[in-house]
């Protein structure tokens, strides 16, 4: 298997790799299998988060994998999120450790904040993962300023627990502000990026203070129709101007998108349950799209986010 092009955070030097396997929607009954088949089809990134509530699942997948001789656990770069309702000092050193059980290994190859949103605590013993809400339905603030989560997880570098800490949905304002007290500064910052949302200005900020970008819904609303997110957008993989992109190169439309964004420099963790798309999407270093095609495709932004706190409370309106 051909070496899978890389992305060397600034402050470890550690190699990320620029295709991973996203977790979000594996279903707990496939994700061991498809974690399973993901790193045999050659992935070596698996990109989980507490919240998505298939960490157990994920890690029996990676443990077989491991016990096969496919690959040796430092081969594979797995991420996981501290979920809101745990950024209080106290909990987010419990948190890893819980998320580390689950998935069964010893520590992290890169630990986000998933949200720097901090929601009131919820007992893992009263309910995992515990989503946005109380048991009343409703969101429930907390009042931990991000610089305590921070420092926590600073602590779960020390420890070893962890090897690289970033952010995740953050926006510029807060990452220099956190750049003020940092003793570890955030490698990553994992954000909703794609043709409809190109944050140009985000990826030109996070490029110069040298924190990698990972792009997620880099297929853009396809990933929210079944939610009823997906707020009435043209499915992207089925826009005529990448459709003609993809016809030119002899490649799918899934793999245009994604090759968009690797091309900037960008990470990209795209999941499929279909195994030939999931190989497809390994194959975007294979061919390069033209300085034109690069402009058409970000012509189409239109500032469409699709994965939005103020959606669900106005007082988590994080990108206002």
């Amino acid at each position: 298997m051909a070496a899978h092009a890389s992305v060397a955070l600034s402050r470890t030097g550690a190699k990320m790799p620029l295709v991973g396997f996203g977790l979000w929607k594996v279903t707990k009954a496939t994700c061991a299998d498809t974690v399973y088949n993901a790193i045999k089809a050659g992935y070596r990134l698996l990109d989980g988060a507490g919240d998505y509530g298939n960490e157990k699942e994920a890690g029996e997948g990676l443990r077989r994998a491991i016990a096969d001789g496919i690959v040796k656990r430092e081969d594979v770069w797995v991420t996981s999120k501290l979920w809101n309702t745990f950024h209080k000092h106290e909990h987010v050193k419990a948190l890893a450790r819980k998320q580390l059980g689950l998935w069964g290994i010893d520590y992290f190859d890169l630990f986000l904040v998933h949200f720097p949103i901090s929601l009131q605590y919820v007992d893992p013993s009263h309910r995992y993962p515990p989503e946005w809400w109380g048991d009343d339905k409703k969101v429930h603030l907390a009042n931990v300023p991000f610089r305590e989560t921070w420092t926590a997880m600073e602590e779960l570098v020390d420890e070893g627990l962890v090897k690289n800490i970033g952010v995740s949905n953050t926006q510029g304002a807060l990452l220099l502000d956190i750049l003020r007290y940092a003793r570890y500064p955030p490698q990553v910052n994992q954000v909703e990026l794609h043709p409809y949302l190109t944050q140009e200005a985000l990826i030109k900020l996070c490029k110069t203070l040298g924190i990698a970008i990972t792009a997620y819904s880099s297929l853009g609303p396809q990933s929210y129709v079944e939610l009823g997110a997906d707020k009435g957008a043209q499915n992207l993989l089925e826009h005529s101007s990448i459709s003609s992109i993809a016809s030119k190169h002899s490649k799918s439309t899934a793999q245009v998108l994604l090759r968009w964004a690797v091309q900037q420099g960008l990470a990209v963790i795209p999941k499929s349950n279909n195994h030939d798309r999931l190989v497809a999407n390994l194959q975007v270093d294979q061919f390069t799209l033209t300085e034109e095609e690069m402009k058409a495709i970000s012509s189409l932004n239109i500032n469409l986010r699709l994965n939005d706190p103020a959606d669900l409370d106005p007082r988590m309106a994080i990108f206002a």
